[in-house]
């Protein structure tokens, strides 16, 4: 439980830093005039993002609900962790992509989805598909989606709104006391700072599910090995950086594309050799893992 409280506090403070980059650029643009039409206009956006998150993730993966006699083995093992929870069923989606991964989206466990690529089937055998399984529920359960539809709706309306204040110079004049250089500079750090953010937000969040996804399962290291073939998996066969999948790459257990370099500082996952560790850690110590 001590790492998911640092975790939450964390999430927490990210929020918290987020919301002041937007209310700040709203202060250093135009003066602070209009900062309650960027605030309604996150809102909004958030409320969409949020609402619609099921359907968007699952039309860019251009995935297909599957029946039990298609995937006998993903829906017991999803009615099994399920019944474990005390949550409903999620829809079964697959992903025609070898790309091996998988995700979970909807706004509440009630309405949840959880999608599989072909690429992760093939892969994964059956003791290692439940612990992704895991992580993925519990994303659900962890209300995850909430958290990241709300942290790339604020840090997307950031980016607008700078995007807006570089092509009309900062929206703000000296004589009205205001400091052009200021806005502009503003106009420029802020989005890069939102984003710096958001996938810091990811990151955390990516542990948590972890760690909860393994007290699910009862099984760690199961979800280790899985992680080590996804690593393996994904740099082998990546995913175009499509406009559609870049935005719902966060939902995903793996980074689908290829990165390195200066990449893993804009990565929305952490590294996988941590999550490994974390997960071996938890494995030496599995007599004080409580299921579900």
């Amino acid at each position: 439980m001590g790492h998911r409280h640092h975790n939450g506090l964390k999430t927490a403070l990210l929020f918290g830093v987020l919301w002041a980059v937007l209310l700040g650029i709203g202060a250093v643009i135009a003066n602070g005039r209009f900062i309650w039409v960027f605030a309604i206009f996150g809102l909004a956006t958030t409320a969409y993002s949020y609402w619609n998150s099921d359907k968007i993730a699952i039309r860019s993966m251009h995935a297909r609900p599957v029946s039990e006699i298609e995937q006998p083995v993903m829906y017991r093992i999803v009615r099994e962790l399920s019944t474990e929870a005390r949550q409903p069923m999620p829809r079964l989606y697959v992903s025609p992509t070898a790309a091996p991964n998988a995700f979970a989206t909807g706004r509440n466990p009630r309405n949840a989805a959880v999608c599989c690529t072909e690429g992760i089937l093939a892969i994964l055998d059956e003791r290692e598909l439940r612990g992704v399984l895991g992580h993925e529920l519990m994303h659900v359960y962890n209300r995850d989606i909430l958290t990241s539809s709300i942290a790339a709706a604020v840090a997307g309306v950031i980016t607008s709104i700078a995007q807006i204040a570089l092509i009309f110079g900062g929206g703000t004049d000296r004589e009205r006391g205001g400091n052009p250089f200021a806005a502009l500079l503003t106009a420029l750090l802020a989005p890069f700072a939102a984003t710096l953010i958001q996938l810091a937000i990811s990151r955390t969040r990516e542990y948590d599910a972890d760690e909860d996804g393994a007290k699910l399962t009862g099984d760690p290291l199961a979800l280790a090995s899985a992680l080590r073939k996804l690593e393996a998996g994904t740099q082998a066969r990546p995913l175009p950086q499509e406009r559609d999948l870049v935005d719902v790459s966060h939902l995903m257990i793996a980074n689908p594309f290829k990165g390195g370099g200066v990449g893993k500082l804009f990565a929305t996952h952490p590294p996988m050799a941590d999550r490994i560790a974390r997960l071996e850690r938890m494995a030496g110590d599995i007599g004080g893992i409580t299921r579900y």
